[in-house]
């Protein structure tokens, strides 16, 4: 679970523009001094790794034992936390002990791999969710779909440039069009691309397949919607949230998408906000593309607004 050059920002901040609004203030100072314990860490990259572990959660615990900020299993956390306050004990809940000990962890298994074929920083990351023995066995990242997920969703996170800028609404009611031009089109497991419905994938969690089927999943049809208005998202829903900009309940607009499951690396649904309490979405195998209520599943997780990634594309 856990290289980029220092991103600096207006005015000089470390963090840059684009994580600075994302990091939680009483964090902020921790992650700058944290961020430059070694040259394959920046406080860039480590903002992302919290943001996508746990949302900057210090209370965070996943099902399979997973704790903290920083989500150290419990033998990691052993071997590896620090005393980073100095108060005489290492406690994985406590963010100035997690923090510093997540930099020191990921200085120490990027090491570990460097000799590794590939791109060294997803090696690193690769191993701080799946482990270095794993990073070794298969020359480079797992073929473990997870592991695939968190190395991108961090690594497009923390490689968003400075500077960034929002949606507008006019790009905001294109994608709605794009996204109400296709209403009723089948959903297709991996289905859909920036030029519209496709043959998918096999398979989903429950075993469905959508390679007869020509249609979208459910960040597929984002993906689609938003590339007609000139806007590249990243192709999987955790992606897609780790490339936008997360926006208080009180103050999402039409446009905005509508994140749903119980961390950052699980999220599993994504649709578009068109007003009134409804979404667009493509549901689940067996429906079409819809417009339904956002309280219709119950792990809401955040809004976003997407970005406009002009530098390049993700």
């Amino acid at each position: 679970m856990v290289v980029a050059a220092l991103v600096q920002g207006a005015g000089g901040d470390p963090l840059g523009t684009a994580l600075s609004l994302a990091v939680p203030a009483e964090y902020k100072n921790l992650i700058e001094e944290a961020g430059t314990t070694c040259p394959a860490v920046s406080p860039n990259l480590l903002a992302a790794l919290l943001t996508q572990e746990s949302g900057f959660n210090p209370k965070a615990s996943s099902p399979a034992g997973a704790q903290g900020i920083a989500q150290f299993m419990p033998s990691t956390w052993e071997k590896n936390g620090i005393d980073g306050n100095s108060d005489g004990k290492r406690d994985v809940w406590d963010p100035e002990d997690a923090i510093p000990s997540a930099a020191e962890y990921l200085c120490d298994i990027g090491k570990e791999v460097k000799d590794v074929p590939g791109n060294k920083q997803n090696n690193m990351l690769a191993a701080y969710n799946a482990g270095s023995r794993a990073v070794h066995k298969y020359g480079g990242v797992p073929p473990y779909r997870e592991t695939q997920n968190y190395v991108r969703s961090i690594s497009a996170l923390a490689d968003t440039p400075t500077g960034r800028k929002m949606t507008t609404t006019e790009q905001a009611a294109t994608a709605i069009n794009a996204a109400s031009d296709e209403l009723g089109t089948p959903y297709s497991w991996g289905g859909g691309n920036a030029n519209g419905p496709s043959t998918g994938s096999c398979c989903s969690p429950k075993g469905s397949s959508g390679k007869n089927i020509k249609g979208f999943d459910c960040s597929g049809l984002t993906l689609y919607a938003y590339a007609k208005a000139g806007i590249a998202l990243p192709r999987t829903a955790a992606q897609q949230y780790a490339a936008s900009e997360p926006v208080k309940p009180g103050q999402k607009r039409p446009g905005d998408l509508v994140f749903y499951g119980s961390s950052p690396t699980r999220i599993h649904h994504v649709a578009i906000y068109v007003g009134g309490g409804y979404m667009i979405e493509a549901p689940r195998p067996g429906t079409s593309v819809r417009f339904s209520p956002i309280d219709s599943m119950s792990d809401l997780y955040a809004v976003a607004r997407p970005v406009r990634h002009t530098n390049k594309e993700i």
